[in-house]
């Protein structure tokens, strides 16, 4: 009797292989078309993605309000009226002033870094010789070349994003489009989630579920968690650097708050714009510049003890280099809209490989037919045969 069981043993593996083997062309398939349908049209998804990333954002104020006892359409008006009223506002009294910081910024640039570099190869000569082993002339030559650089980097940065999406998507239609966009995307969320889970195969729906909590749980953290720390940080940031009196504080501490979803990437780099600014601008107070460098510190405590466990928590589950490997290679291939999926794709792809290496860790493939490996060899096994 165990003889004959085995052929049906045999034939439910191969069978299960077969509909592994279907399942995996079909999800192939469907991420070919997805990618070549964001490839063809990322000029103009620009507004449509960004509603999309709103209403995703916003769906959690939508359903409390509907807790509340306010219908959907009108906790969905309600919020993007909100919305848009604090969009005015922003724009009404922040813009003008980071329009003019930032003109200001980009025209004091050349004469900041020039009396920087003076600053630094105006030590003393020989005392850079005898400790640094340093040449003044060659320091100068070296600073010179890395400057060059750096503003040919941030310029070529900066026109990359222009021209990816900004300059072919007009501020407009952005403005325009993306709050109807947001408008029906939060008014039907629920619904939509219920179509397309109606869509997935009886077999596999629990299976497909569990994936899209967890990838959802992944993304939430993020987008939602992080996003809002990015909000508070730039506030304090630029609040602090304000406070300290440091020229173009408001715009240095925004933008650094806003880019800190990148890990370590937005603090570092406010830091070093800050403290060259300062350097410039208050040198020989040694006293202003740590206060200047004071703001990011604290900014950091706070950060990691404070705004980072309540807001994101441990949900996220990506892995910083992972995050920013995304974050490049989606804008490198999209442009702007690049950055604005490579987070909920980063956590995606996360969840379906730790899928699939679970998958793989339970599967005859790994396990084989049940016979135990040698043991490995070890350094000093192999040494004493040696």
């Amino acid at each position: 009797m165990a003889k004959a069981a085995l052929p049906d043993h045999d034939d439910a593996e191969a069978s299960a292989a077969a509909a592994f083997r279907r399942q995996l062309r079909f999800w192939l398939v469907g991420a070919v078309i997805l990618i070549g349908f964001l490839y063809l049209f990322s000029d103009i998804l620009l507004p449509f993605v960004a509603g999309m990333v709103l209403a995703y954002f916003l769906d959690p104020v939508a359903d409390r309000l509907e807790r509340f006892g306010l219908s959907r359409v009108m906790a969905t008006v309600v919020i993007l009226i909100a919305f848009i009223v604090v969009l005015v506002l922003a724009f009404v009294i922040l813009v003008p002033v980071l329009a003019s910081q930032m003109a200001g910024f980009a025209e004091k640039l050349p004469d900041y870094l020039t009396r920087l570099q003076a600053l630094v190869t105006n030590f003393d000569p020989k005392w850079l010789e005898q400790r640094f082993g340093v040449n003044a002339a060659s320091l100068k030559d070296g600073l010179n070349s890395v400057l060059s650089s750096g503003l040919g980097l941030v310029t070529t940065v900066f026109q990359s994003l222009w021209n990816s999406g900004m300059a072919l998507v007009s501020v407009a239609s952005l403005f325009v489009v993306t709050p109807v966009v947001a408008f029906y995307m939060l008014l039907d969320w629920d619904r939509m989630v219920a179509t397309v889970d109606s869509w997935v195969p009886r077999d596999h729906v629990e299976t497909v579920r569990q994936i899209s909590a967890d990838i959802n749980s992944a993304t939430a953290g993020f987008v939602r968690g992080q996003g809002t720390l990015c909000l508070v940080l730039g506030a304090m940031y630029a609040v602090g650097l304000t406070l300290t009196g440091l020229n173009f504080g408001i715009l240095i501490g925004l933008f650094a708050g806003l880019i800190s979803f990148i890990p370590y990437v937005g603090s570092l780099t406010g830091l070093v714009l800050a403290i060259g600014v300062a350097i410039v601008q208050f040198w020989p107070d040694w006293t202003m510049i740590v206060a200047v460098a004071a703001v990011f510190f604290i900014g950091q405590f706070i950060e990691g003890n404070i705004l980072s466990p309540k807001l994101v928590g441990k949900s996220v589950g990506l892995h910083p280099v992972w995050l920013m490997f995304a974050l490049f290679a989606f804008g490198a291939l999209f442009g702007f809209v690049g950055l604005l999926i490579a987070v909920p794709a980063a956590a995606a792809i996360a969840v379906l490989v730790r899928f699939a290496i679970a998958r793989y860790l339970e599967s005859p493939l790994y396990k084989g037919h049940g016979v135990e490996p040698p043991p490995l060899q070890g350094k000093r096994t192999r040494s004493r045969r040696g």
